[in-house]
């Protein structure tokens, strides 16, 4: 006997439901059947679609199950689109920061429902999966790319000291913005400055940290740095001149069952509308190709 996969193929659902595959598409765009995109391809978790079916929901959204103990909070970094898809979307979860690591341990902690990351492990060049592959409470998890965004360095307009890198940042003696120890940010400015054969400690830093990318282009408008590490998006909305570095991948770390529930499905189906995507474009800075995809599933 054939063993049984825990999810369907688009054409399985498709034979299930006796529908086209190209329906199953509008279903899938619509966010009305649980679904996961892995490695580019829409898969749909058997005993969920199931549920659905039985719950007579072919023309509704997914028939919501006990959500997980926790409270509906996306904690760790920023982003600003994902905080205005938060707030646009009506999905009723609220945002806390603190730094990719601190909602890290949010979420292992049953503390938050997800949490925001955008971790670089310069051993491998990788984002996230590293920092939480392996660790305890991590079984049921998974992550999920929300968006792929341009990080550089964000300078006054007209870039008076004519920074071109992070190598100048030191040379050129420039007073740099920080972000805590615990961001994503801070993780990749480390990383950037040693492939320079640097370190943050060569930097003359400005101090307090600030809490969030936005407050630290708020620090470089206001004159009271010279420069310091954001999203395009940040200089975009305050006006400063943009270096950029590097895309990097951002992605929602939370329980695999929570995903399915109302909360996050309404967002990601707001997250897939024309409004949606006409304010990520607006914002500048973001690839929206593989938002959605699934980067790493614990036990």
């Amino acid at each position: 006997m054939a063993e049984t996969s825990d999810y369907l193929t688009v054409r399985e659902v498709a034979d299930l439901l006796r529908l086209k595959e190209r329906k199953v598409y509008d279903l899938v765009k619509e966010g009305r059947i649980p679904c996961l995109k892995v490695t580019g391809k829409w898969l749909f978790p058997r005993a969920r679609v199931e549920q659905w079916i039985a719950a007579g929901r072919p023309a509704e959204s997914p028939a919501p199950a006990a959500m997980s103990a926790r409270p509906g909070i996306v904690a760790g970094s920023r982003d600003p689109w994902l905080d205005w898809c938060i707030a646009e979307s009506g999905c009723g979860l609220a945002t806390r920061g603190g730094g990719s690591l601190v909602g890290l341990d949010a979420v292992l902690k049953g503390e938050a429902l997800a949490a925001g990351l955008h971790l670089l492990d310069p051993a491998s060049g990788d984002y996230n999966q590293p920092y939480v592959a392996g660790r305890d409470g991590t079984d049921g998890l998974v992550l999920v790319e929300w968006a792929r965004r341009e990080q550089g360095l964000v300078l006054p307009p007209g870039n008076p000291l004519g920074i071109a890198g992070v190598a100048d940042l030191v040379a050129k003696r420039a007073r740099v913005a920080q972000r805590p120890a615990t961001a994503g940010a801070a993780v990749l400015l480390q990383s950037l400055l040693a492939l320079e054969g640097r370190s943050v400690t060569d930097l003359t830093l400005v101090d307090p940290p600030h809490a969030t990318g936005f407050e630290l282009g708020l620090a470089v408008l206001d004159g009271r740095a010279d420069a310091g590490l954001a999203t395009r998006a940040v200089a975009r909305r305050l006006h400063l001149d943009f270096l950029p570095l590097r895309w990097e991948r951002f992605d929602l770390l939370l329980p695999r069952r929570d995903w399915f529930e109302p909360p996050f499905q309404t967002l990601l189906r707001f997250a897939r509308s024309g409004v949606a995507q006409a304010k990520a474009a607006d914002l500048s800075g973001y690839d929206l190709s593989g938002h959605g995809m699934v980067w790493w599933n614990g036990a």
